[in-house]
């Protein structure tokens, strides 16, 4: 389903009493739910044959929906020569090792000096426009403090075929963390609906349904340490802040993360929240080829971790003195 073009599609049956733009975000995976809102707000829906500019209408369940996709606007961003560590590329899409610090898509604050200004440049306008802005190619984000793996796709085909996988939970993702305290259990699974946190807007929390979206992440214990712990963080989906607050909301937020540690996570030596998208799995979306990439630990987790290490060290040999 590219931009510029009519489609005509069928509700999930199972999709009843679903919001509208609940119900089309199942229906059509490569639309993010936002996006899908504001064109039902805009007139770009009909529903059993009827414009429909309520996003949330109550759905039957099965109807068929008229669907029109505007083309691609023309991309605000500009491409800038900022380095890129790209660690697999080819026609279809292409894998970067994100350093900390960098931010993922231009916003209010960050209006360049983004990967996507980065990618614009490298890519130089092939990539692909799903997103309803010509050539970002984002398929998926890490925040701007999270170093690691993430791909990008440089073809609307790419663009599907991922955005497909992300959906259906089917793309395999590992964190490396370094948390306050030492987990108990040692592994476990987090499952909570996470929505904006009334409190702060910046924060995400667990909150009871209907409110939020599902979240659910397995954590395993890799090494205790003195106050912490190495923990890997594997996600099943993939919502904003997942690891950060799901790891706060079972009382071990990450060393060094100003929004969700408090002072157990500060203080620490480390000048962002020590996580990193460790290893990213999927299938290539053209070439149907198993895919699996590693990036090695960011060096300032590393020497966090070499620290700590230390500590430990120092304290058994002052016990045995």
């Amino acid at each position: 389903m590219a931009d510029g073009q009519e489609v005509q599609l069928r509700l999930p049956v199972d999709a009843a009493g679903l919001r509208l733009d609940r119900a089309l975000a199942l229906a059509v995976p490569t639309q993010s739910r936002e996006r899908l809102k504001a064109l039902i707000a805009a007139g770009a829906v009909e529903l059993a044959g009827s414009l429909v500019r309520d996003p949330a209408r109550k759905v039957l369940g099965g109807e068929g929906v008229r669907l029109r996709l505007p083309a691609a606007a023309p991309a605000e961003a500009q491409g800038q020569p900022i380095p890129l560590a790209i660690v697999f590329e080819d026609e279809h899409l292409l894998v970067v090792d994100k350093p900390a610090g960098l931010v993922v898509h231009p916003a209010a604050g960050n209006p360049d000096g983004t990967l996507v200004n980065a990618l614009l440049h490298h890519c130089a306008g092939r990539l692909s426009g799903i997103g309803g802005v010509a050539r970002p190619g984002i398929v998926h984000r890490i925040d701007k403090d999270t170093s690691g793996l993430l791909v990008v796709a440089k073809t609307d085909p790419a663009h599907h075929g991922l955005a497909r996988q992300f959906a259906a939970h089917s793309v395999g993702r590992r964190y490396l963390a370094v948390v306050a305290g030492v987990p108990t259990p040692p592994a476990g699974r987090i499952a909570t609906n996470l929505a904006r946190s009334e409190r702060n807007r910046h924060r995400m929390a667990a909150v009871d349904p209907p409110r939020g979206k599902p979240a659910v992440t397995h954590y395993r214990l890799i090494e205790p340490l003195p106050g912490a712990a190495v923990v890997e963080c594997r996600l099943e989906t993939g919502r904003t802040h997942q690891v950060r607050a799901h790891m706060a909301h079972i009382g071990h937020p990450l060393l060094g993360d100003q929004l969700y540690g408090g002072r157990r996570a500060m203080g620490c030596g480390i000048a962002r929240q020590a996580l990193h998208a460790r290893t990213l799995a999927f299938r290539h979306p053209v070439t149907l080829e198993n895919l699996e990439f590693e990036s090695p630990v960011s060096d300032d987790i590393q020497a966090l971790v070499s620290r700590l290490r230390l500590q430990a060290a120092q304290a058994f040999a002052k016990g045995r003195a």
